[in-house]
């Protein structure tokens, strides 16, 4: 044990404390003036004990037996999946969520990523290292992918679902994808795409209506489409949030208004502000200085991670860090971009700032595992 301890990674031990230590601020500020708000802090205290926990229990617990076991994670995280659509539990119009004793719930849309991670590198490993086929492999991984996707798309989580895809495209690029392919793929999805926005935009009222009729498609995953594609045929009410966080953002400008003076926070225009939209709050209150000190801690963070991937002596250990990688960059990508106008309003939170137990148990699994390919990580014959 103590072995193991020694071989932690401390920088990244200490940027996850930097990180619950940023993200308290954030959330007493964010909730702090608004009455319909009640955020636990024993609850988040609680929580943040249970993701240590949880932490220290994935770094010691050797990362190869979760890629030899991988099929049990993945196939318990899809049956929670479709269990939990049959509770009904919405939160937020979303029907995702296990109420748990003490308040407390949970989200198997998060348990699924980890899993997804796992299983596809458990699927690499057994290529050791040669070109990825069409057929033999990357069909397969996609299909395993979109299974949870469909699931946690028609939950509806756009913004989860849309994770999957991201740690599809970075363990699948890391697990020597052909270029041609790679480029087939770009086609077809930068085609698809495009016929998507162009007859979206032809005719948006007649294809919102034809699937909210036929799959019952939800109502509110157009209003964000119109929002990010055309604000100008948005009503205000769909425009709120955006046009709010960008105003807030802006408003904050080199050196932010001050902490606890977020104008648009504190007069509570910001929906989410303590969870989704927690960004607006680091930008109006701590400006752009703020915001960039918070990438540069992302930064440092993935930094870390990719050095324990390049110096990892197996394969697996590799591609379950590249894995994590790639959902940290995508999610990091997507909350600040949704906030910015680069990216549709999607319900997905900043990785370790968000307010949200099963956004942080799940990324302190995934850390864990990161740390356990550094602590475990012994040559094998085989494997070189």
């Amino acid at each position: 044990m103590l072995a193991k301890l020694k071989k932690l990674d401390l920088t990244i031990i200490f940027l996850l404390m930097v990180f619950m230590a940023i993200s308290s601020l954030l959330v007493y500020s964010a909730d702090i003036d608004d009455p319909t708000i009640s955020v636990s802090w024993s609850k988040m205290i609680i929580s943040y004990m249970i993701a240590l926990i949880a932490l220290m229990g994935a770094s010691f617990l050797d990362y190869r037996l979760l890629v030899r076991f991988a099929v049990y994670p993945y196939a318990i995280s899809v049956i929670l999946l479709v269990v939990v659509l049959k509770f009904d539990q919405k939160i937020n119009g979303a029907s995702g969520w296990f109420q748990l004793p003490g308040g407390f719930s949970f989200q198997p849309a998060e348990l699924i990523k980890v899993a997804l991670i796992i299983a596809l590198a458990a699927w690499l490993h057994k290529r050791r290292g040669e070109d990825l086929r069409l057929l033999q492999d990357i069909v397969p991984m996609g299909l395993i992918t979109l299974l949870p996707f469909g699931l946690v798309f028609i939950q509806p989580d756009l913004g989860n679902a849309i994770i999957l895809i991201g740690i599809l495209i970075g363990m699948v690029w890391i697990g020597n994808i052909k270029y041609s392919h790679a480029l087939l793929a770009f086609i077809v999805l930068g085609g698809g795409l495009f016929a998507f926005f162009y007859f979206y935009s032809m005719y948006p009222k007649e294809i919102s209506g034809y699937l909210v009729e036929h799959f019952h498609f939800k109502d509110h995953w157009f209003q964000r489409i119109n929002t990010f594609l055309d604000p100008s045929q948005a009503s205000r009410d769909e425009r709120y949030q955006m046009e709010n966080s960008l105003r807030a953002i802006g408003s904050g400008g080199l050196t932010g208004e001050g902490y606890l003076n977020g104008s648009s926070i504190h007069s509570n225009f910001i929906p989410y502000a303590y969870s989704d939209s927690i960004f607006v709050v680091v930008g109006e209150e701590f400006g752009f200085r703020g915001a960039a000190v918070l990438l540069m801690l992302y930064f440092f963070l993935i930094y870390r991670m990719i050095l324990i991937a390049i110096q990892s002596k197996n394969r697996s250990g590799s591609y379950l860090v590249v894995g994590v990688v790639a959902m940290y960059v995508f999610q990091i990508f997507e909350n600040i971009g949704m906030l910015i106008g680069l990216m549709p309003l999607t319900g997905i939170t900043l990785p370790f700032i968000s307010y949200g137990g099963s956004s942080l148990l799940i990324n302190m699994l995934c850390i864990g595992m990161v740390l356990s390919v550094k602590i475990h990580d012994i040559a094998i014959e085989d494997d070189k």
